[in-house]
């Protein structure tokens, strides 16, 4: 039978094979996650994401969300998957089970978020956000915060939001203009508009929590003044039953290319001057506490994208080897010859292989991400905690940017494959392109990714955090040289790493220089090349792992083992010639594009 939306054999094997997750039972905070505990986990996940989520995605699309009167309307086919949601304690898959949650390591549900992202994302989006805003009540919050808000979010029965962006401060924040004033009894009355909120109104839950970005009167102008506020749509009683209507209003919600199950909402605070929030941390330390939210938020974008996308690949290699269509290539002057599968078709093939490629690899990268969280959680040394913080900071932007690039790229290849097919409503393909295209521009557009990468992450620490990353990858590298077929691969890929450790010292000089402007127009080229050199590692890594498998393979493995070792042969081979090309232009770094006058810019 066909697998949907992902390869389970790959996340075995990336779980197992490649991170070891089950080692991390070792440590008393994941005793209870051996590998058994593990595989158990997943096959939960991927029975509800393929059973109850994947039928909710099609008709999710069509009918979308209904807005009147200041209400929104889900689907109707959303209530029980987001039921069961709640039932199987999936919303708050890492977090403390007092609280709510299973208590799993981030790599784990690394992969759960796979099947159910997979399955339908805009759905997922109400128990995604309602985690992120969690987080920042369980980081952020009072004692009594915690016990009226945190268990009812971790649990469902109340979903959250983040409501950080308006209409004259898009990406950027520091010119929010939502005032918040003390009513000198500990609270404060919020009011202001936000704008593109996601699951910012709906039916499936009976209480929203809004974390809100605004400006105590008198702060600070500026991201120095904003401080961060605790806003539910009803107030919440001390005994923590729910008080009346918190003048939180739905003005509207955006007709959208993509993701139409999921709300995208105007709201409206303290219409009515009646809007109370109250404050979540300390005073104008907002952003800094919104941080917290946004990394976990764009982990989970990368995580939308890559779902996306290999259940774009997954469709397409079904497909491929069904759809019967023209004579083999050897073939094509014998007038009898039978028509065959287009899996046979050397273009459809490099199309399948390149998904496949890029496919594996992300899926290695953000499961790593998660796997460096969960190691910095439980080590005992300062050293390497410190380091495992350090690479989840520097492969944030890569994993959220560079990701849904080429998510998105998957997923046009996956229509492609489909040919005229894929561009109608009958096969999935489409949806899947329209429901990722927003993962480049929501939690920072992928440019706004690539400046933090060369802003702000390369020089962090004063260049440690590059230093370990390529440190990690030299060691793959050191591994795979020592191996017969996978030597060439690391060969180039050592290439490439050094040619990429000369165009970050080049960018870094010139955004120090008068050139800053010419750094900064290749800030998104350089993500590029680093999430190039990443997809590498990742499937060196992988293919050096399955060289030595295949020694003791069983029979039934091989395939896939083989198969591990030909996608890090293509990619190396394929796309790092054209990456090497990517950084000669980085070290170029031709400055016609901010030189030009505007008005030469013809509009």
């Amino acid at each position: 039978m066909a697998q949907q939306i992902s390869d389970r054999r790959d996340i075995d094997f990336v779980l197992h094979e490649q991170l070891k997750v089950g080692e991390l039972s070792k440590k008393e905070k994941y005793a209870e996650f051996n590998k058994k505990t593990v595989d158990l986990v997943i096959n939960e996940a991927r029975n509800l994401a393929v059973k109850e989520i994947l039928p909710t995605r099609q008709e999710g699309d069509e009918k979308g969300c209904v807005f009147e009167k200041g209400k929104v309307t889900t689907p109707e086919i959303f209530k029980r998957p987001f039921e069961l949601l709640k039932e199987g304690e999936w919303v708050a898959m890492t977090e403390d089970p007092d609280w709510g949650g299973q208590g799993m390591p981030r790599s784990v549900s690394m992969a759960a978020a796979e099947y159910f992202n997979g399955a339908n994302y805009a759905f997922m989006m109400y128990a995604g956000l309602t985690h992120g805003a969690g987080r920042l009540v369980e980081t952020f919050g009072t004692d009594r915060q915690k016990n009226l808000f945190l268990k009812n979010m971790y649990t469902g029965k109340w979903t959250g939001t983040m409501l950080l962006t308006e209409p004259v401060a898009g990406s950027d924040v520091g010119r929010l203009e939502t005032k918040a004033i003390a009513q000198g009894d500990g609270t404060y009355k919020i009011e202001g508009q936000k704008i593109f909120i996601s699951s910012g109104e709906h039916d499936l839950a009976e209480n929203i929590v809004h974390p809100v970005l605004a400006r105590i009167e008198g702060a600070p102008a500026g991201t120095k003044g904003i401080s961060l506020f605790l806003v539910p749509k009803y107030r919440v009683k001390e005994d923590g039953s729910l008080d009346q209507f918190n003048d939180v209003n739905c003005v509207g919600i955006e007709e959208k290319m993509g993701i139409h199950g999921n709300a995208t909402c105007t709201l409206s605070l303290g219409d009515k001057g009646e809007c109370v929030g109250e404050l979540l941390g300390e005073e104008n330390k907002g952003m800094r506490a919104m941080f917290l939210m946004m990394n976990e938020a764009r982990l989970l974008v990368g995580m939308q994208g890559f779902a996306c996308s290999t259940a774009s690949y997954i469709n397409s290699v079904n497909y491929a080897k069904e759809r019967i269509q023209g004579r083999h290539l050897t073939q094509m002057l014998e007038k009898d010859a039978p028509a065959v599968p287009i899996i046979q078709h050397p273009d459809v093939r490099r199309m399948l292989m390149t998904m496949k490629t890029y496919v594996e690899g992300m899926r290695s990268l953000l499961y790593y991400v998660g796997w460096c969280e969960d190691t910095a959680d439980v080590i005992d040394s300062e050293e390497e905690k410190e380091k495992y913080k350090g690479l989840v900071d520097l492969l944030i932007p890569i994993a959220k940017g560079y990701v849904t690039d080429r998510a998105y790229d998957v997923c046009n290849l996956g229509m492609q494959v489909y040919g005229g097919y894929g561009y109608t409503k009958e096969y999935p393909q489409e949806q899947l392109v329209r429901d990722c295209r927003i993962t480049m521009i929501y939690e920072g557009t992928n440019g706004i990714q690539a400046m933090d990468l060369m802003g702000r992450k390369l020089g962090m620490k004063k260049g440690k955090l590059v230093m370990d990353l390529m440190g990690e990858i030299t060691a793959t590298i050191n591994t795979a040289k020592g191996q017969q077929r996978v030597q060439p691969h690391a060969e180039t890929l050592e290439q490439v790493l050094n040619k990429l450790g000369e165009a970050a010292m080049h960018l870094g000089k010139s955004a120090m220089s008068e050139k800053i402007l010419d750094a900064f127009a290749y800030a998104y080229p350089f993500m590029d090349v680093c999430g190039d050199v990443c997809m590498a590692w990742m499937l060196l890594w992988r293919a050096s792992i399955a060289e030595k498998a295949l020694e003791k393979a069983k029979k039934k493995d091989v395939a896939f083992y083989e198969g591990q070792i030909k996608s890090a042969q293509f990619f190396c081979n394929t796309v790092l010639p054209t990456t090497l090309g990517k950084i000669q232009a980085i070290l170029a770094t031709d400055g016609a594009a901010v030189e030009m006058e505007e008005a030469s810019f013809n509009g």
